[in-house]
């Protein structure tokens, strides 16, 4: 029997998750953990490296300019952004799961949830380590240098001082869960200074024994706590108060940890009240410092690499004069001369993958400034936006060889489940709610605009909101095939479904005796009238979602009759048409546009990208192509970072390549003053106003997106090699480990424009056909199977 949890009081839909599997109950995200495995010194890829894998900066960063300076490096969890000063090393730490708010299940007078960093909540920075060298000064050093390698996930900086050269690294361990940062030198130097470690939110710090720590709550209960340790040799290493004193050391390891209680579980409140955050910090420093740096080097590198080295991309080859500049004199020298550089374009996919593997793995999903923060006033709270935002910050995982990256997505979704089925249920038909169903029913789940790690909305009610992460989760396994998380994500699925069963409306066209279904009344992200029925955004979600929900069921057996009632639903769905007046796809159900002409989202295009029912190979009529085209033409080349790579990934699926590329170019712009464009550090800016800009990750990641898609085009049964290669690439190139929908991952060669090589490798799927311009060719595998293909050059 199937239990609707629209119909539980609250108490019995928290403890369903825990009996049904309407959601997952898994581990805190900081946690005890066994005893991580050790690489054997003769396979150690710590010393592995590629220059066209690694970023440099002849400078440090600013500490008033982290944001775009600081070089990131994270474990999925424990995140720092690190600023390579010579004489004063600055990490600004941070923790996924170190949030405000609450489940803020309130709406105030006009409907909304209350959005602010008391009651929906903020990500906050969990602290500050400093050490301080106080002979080191940078005026007195010569030849610095530092680097980013990304292959390895390893910060380095390098100078002379005195004619001795000195040499730090940093990282942060997934295996061990910490930061390291490893001091050294060669030619009798010396290090002598403090390490230091501040909260953030006037907590007290204190020495114990060989660590310095912290702990402290919020207002909403959350403990969280960090601690540091450090050794040395050749001198001496004490702790007294609240710092760390280290004198006339040979080389010097710095070990950092640190975390919270919570846990993604809404039936205990989203808390592991046994964790000890600050002992548990303790016990992890004095863990990991019991190793060599070199061994937890090792470790680490090897759990790094292991995902890095899931794909490659080489799109041709940059000139000895590009190579010879910094990375930022790069960025600045390809926007002011307009010379292709391919080496740096290829770099800029893998920085967006090594963001992803840094920030993405075992704990909350990537929010929109990732893991790295600067202060604890991020823009937006550095939330979770469901109606483009945390979508694209999973657009790349799959595309491009990190697919289990998107398991902290999918693991979200499972673990606010009940709260956000318990939330629509007692508050979306609520009287205050504009978007509330005119039926007068509810059932199922949804979401708001902004969500939070509690179960929490803020802003807006945002319906179609549940449609959009459903398909996300479904185009995952489209890529991966696997049936264990199509089994979780059913729940999800179904319950979207039976709150829109409960929610559409039945309208006759104009002019028409044709019933067709539409959508109750919503706003179009995040522009023109904030009531209108029937808008192409929700009508072109809701058909994917009917479709995939009844392909699920079918693949798992079950729910016959609710796939057989969605069907006949998604059959009588309306589908948006092309305006008489401005020859665009229509936004609304009119044919007057209703919003703003050059608007940043592209909302009435999902259809398009990232969905795929309009296609311009036939199958799609040819007025809507065209309309799709008109009205992204009409939208323009010129936004914002996140909007520029959805841009290209709609050009992409027109087999625009020029278009596609330039937008890519755009994004690679420098950012001056807050403008949009790419900070020093690579990362995405959004511009707020002038002379204010903001990190915003998501083009960090939508950008690869795009450059993946521009080589490889799938859905189930079909790929496409080099849909929209641009002219700047054609000459050779190559990418391995592309993932493809349906169940494959691909490796592709080619050159003068045409593909060379092509290996495809099952993960799951069976059958697909493989075409390039006119030439195409059915393939038929057994899982774990490839096939090598050479023959599309003709």
């Amino acid at each position: 029997m199937h239990t609707d949890p629209s119909h539980l009081p609250r108490r019995d839909l928290l403890a369903l998750a825990a009996t049904t599997g309407v959601a997952l109950a898994g581990l805190p995200a900081f946690t005890a953990h066994a005893t991580p495995e050790r690489p054997d010194d003769t396979n150690s890829p710590s010393h592995m490296s590629s220059s066209r894998n690694t970023l440099w900066w002849q400078a440090p960063a600013d500490d008033n300019s982290m944001i775009e300076q600081g070089l990131p490096v994270g474990n999925g969890r424990l995140g720092a952004l690190a600023s390579n000063d010579p004489g004063r090393e600055l990490l600004l730490v941070t923790d996924a799961t170190l949030w405000t708010g609450n489940l803020n299940d309130t709406l105030d007078a006009d409907g909304q949830f209350p959005y602010d960093r008391d009651n929906f909540g903020s990500f906050t920075l969990l602290g500050k380590l400093t050490v301080d060298l106080p002979d080191h000064d940078l005026g007195a050093v010569s030849g610095y240098r530092r680097t980013l390698d990304l292959a390895r996930g390893v910060v380095t900086t390098s100078y002379v001082r005195s004619g001795v050269t000195y040499q730090r690294q940093i990282f942060a361990s997934r295996p061990d869960d910490v930061i390291v940062l490893h001091f050294t030198q060669s030619g009798g130097g010396r290090y002598t200074g403090t390490v230091t470690l501040e909260g953030t939110h006037g907590e007290g710090t204190h020495g114990e024994g060989t660590a310095v720590a912290f702990g402290a709550a919020f207002a909403n209960g959350l403990k969280y706590g960090a601690a540091v340790t450090a050794h040395g040799t050749g001198g001496r290493v004490t702790v007294g108060g609240s710092r760390i004193d280290f004198a006339g050391c040979k080389d010097l390891t710095v070990v950092l940890s640190g975390g919270t209680d919570y846990a993604p579980d809404a039936a205990k409140g989203f808390r592991d009240p046994s964790l000890d955050p600050e002992q548990l910090a303790r016990t992890k420093v004095r863990d990991a410092a019991a190793h060599s740096a070199d061994t937890l080097l090792r470790t680490h590198v090897a759990d790094h690499s292991a995902l890095f080295g899931q794909f490659d991309l080489a799109l041709g080859t940059s000139s000895d004069g590009q190579r010879s500049l910094d990375t930022w004199e790069r960025i600045k020298a390809r926007t002011e001369t307009g010379d292709p550089d391919p080496e740096l374009e290829a770099a800029y996919v893998q920085f967006g993958r090594y963001l992803m593997i840094s920030g993405s793995r075992g704990s909350l999903p990537l929010g929109l400034q990732g893991l790295w923060l600067d202060g604890n006033d991020p823009a937006w709270m550095g939330d979770y936006h469901t109606d483009i935002n945390i979508q694209m910050n999973y657009w790349m995982a799959d595309r491009a060889g990190l697919s289990s990256c998107f398991d902290a997505l999918t693991d979200y979704c499972l673990a606010q489940l009940p709260s956000w089925t318990d939330l629509t249920r007692r508050l979306f038909n609520d009287s205050r709610n504009r978007y509330r169903n005119s039926s007068g029913k509810n059932a199922g789940w949804t979401i708001a605009i902004s969500t939070n790690p509690y179960g929490g909305g803020g802003w807006w009610w945002h319906p179609a909101g549940n449609a959009w992460l459903c398909n996300s989760l479904w185009e995952h396994y489209e890529y991966t095939r696997s049936r264990a998380h199509l089994e979780k994500i059913y729940p999800l699925l179904k319950g979207a479904c039976e709150f829109w069963e409960a929610r559409l409306l039945t309208t006759t066209l104009p002019g028409s005796s044709r019933e067709v279904l539409i959508a109750d009344s919503d706003w179009s992200p995040e522009q023109g009238p904030l009531d209108a029925k029937g808008i192409t955004y929700a009508q072109e979600l809701l058909w994917a979602l009917f479709g995939n929900f009844c392909t699920a069921a079918a693949e798992l057996r079950c729910d016959n009759s609710a796939a057989a009632r969605i069907s006949g639903l998604r059959k009588r769905l309306y589908l948006p048409q092309v305006s008489p007046k401005t020859g665009w796809l229509e936004e609304w159900m009119s044919p007057d546009n209703l919003g703003e002409t050059t608007h940043r989202h592209l909302s009435p295009l999902v259809g398009l990208f990232p969905g795929d029912r309009i296609r311009p190979d036939g199958s799609t009529p040819d007025d809507i192509v065209a309309g799709a085209t008109a009205l992204l033409t009409a939208r323009g080349m010129n936004s914002f970072g996140w909007a520029n790579a959805w841009r290209s990934l709609c050009w992409t699926r027109l087999k625009d390549a020029d278009k596609a590329y330039q937008l890519f170019v755009n994004n690679l712009r420098p950012s001056t003053d807050g403008s949009n464009g790419t900070a020093p550090n690579l990362f995405d800016i959004y511009e707020l106003g002038p002379g204010d800009g903001a990190f915003q990750i998501d083009a960090n990641f939508g950008t690869p997106a795009a450059v993946v898609e521009m080589l490889l085009y799938s859905r189930p049964g079909h790929l496409e090699l080099l849909p929209a290669l641009p002219d700047a690439w054609a000459k050779s190139g190559s990418v391995r480990g592309a993932g493809a929908r349906g169940g494959f991952v691909v490796d592709l060669s080619w050159r003068v424009g045409k593909p060379t090589e092509v290996r495809i490798r099952s993960v799951g799927g069976r059958t697909t056909t493989v075409a390039h311009g006119d030439t195409s060719r059915s393939v038929t595998l057994r899982p774990g199977a490839s096939v090598t293909l050479r023959d599309f050059a003709r």
